[in-house]
């Protein structure tokens, strides 16, 4: 979809974003005006009723649909009310970003030392790692690339990294190993994260060193007999944290073509906050494939320094020191040698990412970014405090955004459809609009919507943001219907008890309906 440009002025734009009800705008007089209202008010009729239906009235909906153009409002249903936005967050992180940064921001990377290196290779001192909030030290493609999002070991740019120290002669380094993650404060968790995120991939801790996502990868394999111990591996391995094994092998489960590639496995993983013993337990049917999981590491800047001493060993180099991280804050980072340095892509390759793929740790690092380079502190108030002036300044109504966190993992977080409309079209009016566009995922055809609205008249003609909590659901963004209309749109769905397919229902079925009816012509009469 172009970018939507206007030709009028900026604050008349601005006063246009929250819309004009239908009631409030003038009697349709063209046939065109007649039959646009009329197709509107065919698609009101069946947005009315999926909300209506037995499975949704528990729950509390709301519901913006605007024209990209005119800004007049189309359909609104709750608008102004407060709903938990889930990874919906993620649109007004980004984008303030894009503002604040700028399309083109790179982070910078180093392994530093303010000791001397002697013609022996020796380093008679330590040999840092200088963090500096790069989100995407991985095996991560950029661009994006939805069919082979990955390439290489996880430990693939450490590796380089280490690589580079080595190919400088180094071969001794008489004292230790450090990261230095000080860009940001050290504060973990943002506040209204559940401690049952704390495990698992998606509630990855935050840190200025991201290795891996700050995470392992489980991968369970059936034993080689009902009964036996499932075979599980770790990557990338440190000798960081223990595992006990308790997964057994169950019994092979019928081929079923419809079920889900996981059917009848059980596996869950067990660690205690502050422990570095993990116990996995479940079972894995006998004739199974193999299943992955992500495991959190609650210690990112540790385990990096842990992953950089044994890639540093194995490239020869012999340390005598121990490893350790640096959380002290500092305003710079002056260095007298530096040995290894790794240039980020441009920051809009990492938003397409987190946007795509609903990245929660990769946001809740950008939001501290945008803290460090424009407030000097990298940390989760001051990047929230900065996004409410960016917010205000662009006609967001005061208190229609109170945020915890980047990411909309809190569950403290609540926003307004009306706020999510009002900045999705200030999106498409910057200069960086398209780069914020290609970021959202596409029904039908990557990132979080893939799998919906496939095979449906909403199918590429949807690109939205998603977010999923317990009992919340969130779609906002642009639609093009098939009479070439532009529209956008916020949905939100909370206290809806619904799971599955029939959580996400709802909302589908709102967009499949702006597609064919909004700006349709009349149906033909019968003969």
């Amino acid at each position: 979809m172009t970018r939507v440009r206007r030709a009028l002025p900026f604050l008349l734009s601005l006063a246009l974003m929250a819309g004009m009800p239908l009631a409030a705008q003038k009697k349709p007089r063209t046939r065109a005006e007649r039959e646009f209202a009329a197709s509107v008010a065919r698609f009101k009729v069946r947005a009315d009723a999926e909300l209506a239906k037995e499975k949704a009235q528990k729950g509390d909906w709301g519901v913006l649909v605007v024209d990209a153009a005119s800004g007049d409002t189309l359909y609104s249903v709750g608008a102004q009310r407060y709903f938990t936005p889930a990874s919906n967050t993620k649109m007004f992180t980004t984008a303030l970003a894009l503002a604040t940064l700028g399309p083109d921001y790179r982070y910078r990377t180093t392994i530093e030392t303010n000791s001397a290196v002697d013609a022996h290779g020796r380093l008679l001192g330590d040999l840092v790692l200088v963090a500096r909030g790069d989100p995407n030290l991985s095996n991560r493609k950029l661009p994006y690339d939805k069919d082979n999002p990955v390439d290489g070991a996880p430990d693939k740019i450490l590796a380089a990294l280490a690589d580079q120290v080595a190919v400088r002669g180094i071969k001794q380094i008489e004292g230790d190993v450090v990261v230095d993650d000080s860009f940001f404060e050290y504060d973990r968790y943002p506040s209204g994260w559940a401690i049952g995120d704390m495990t698992y991939g998606y509630g990855a801790p935050v840190s200025a060193l991201c290795f891996a996502d700050n995470t392992m990868e489980i991968e369970v394999r059936p034993g080689a007999a009902e009964g036996a111990h499932a075979w599980f591996g770790v990557e990338p391995w440190a000798d960081f944290y223990e595992f006990e094994n308790q997964i057994v092998t169950g019994p092979p489960r019928p081929a079923n073509p419809g079920e889900p590639e996981n059917a009848g496995t059980r596996l869950v993983a067990d660690r205690e906050p502050g422990s570095r013993r993990v116990v996995l337990r479940g079972s894995i049917p006998l004739n199974r494939e193999p299943q992955r999981f992500l495991l959190a590491i609650e210690e990112p800047a540790e385990f990096g320094a842990a992953v950089l001493k044994r890639l540093l060993e194995l490239r020869g180099v012999r340390i005598y020191g121990r490893t350790r991280v640096d959380h002290t804050p500092k305003q710079t980072f002056a260095a007298t040698n530096v040995l290894a340095e790794h240039v980020s892509a441009p920051l809009a390759d990492s938003i397409r990412v987190i946007n795509k793929v609903s990245q929660n740790l990769h946001t809740e690092m950008l939001l501290r970014t945008v803290a460090r380079e424009k407030a000097g502190t990298g940390s989760t108030r001051e990047g929230l405090r900065l996004a409410q002036e960016l917010f205000q300044s662009i006609g967001i109504p005061e208190g229609d955004v109170s945020t915890t966190d980047g990411s909309g993992l809190s569950r403290m977080n609540l926003i307004t459809p009306r706020a999510a409309v009002t900045l999705l079209r200030w999106t498409s009016l910057q200069p960086w609009g398209d780069a914020f566009f290609a970021s959202l995922p596409v029904a039908g055809v990557d990132g979080t919507l893939s799998r919906r609205m496939k095979d449906t008249p909403a199918m590429s003609r949807i690109a939205a943001k998603t977010g999923t909590l317990n009992s919340t659901n969130a779609l906002s963004g642009f639609a093009t219907t098939l009479s070439g209309r532009r529209l956008v749109f916020s949905m939100f769905g909370n206290k809806h008890n619904l799971r599955g397919s029939d959580s996400t229902a709802v909302h589908d079925a709102i967009c499949i309906a702006m597609i064919e009816e909004i700006g349709a012509p009349p149906p033909k009469k019968k003969k």
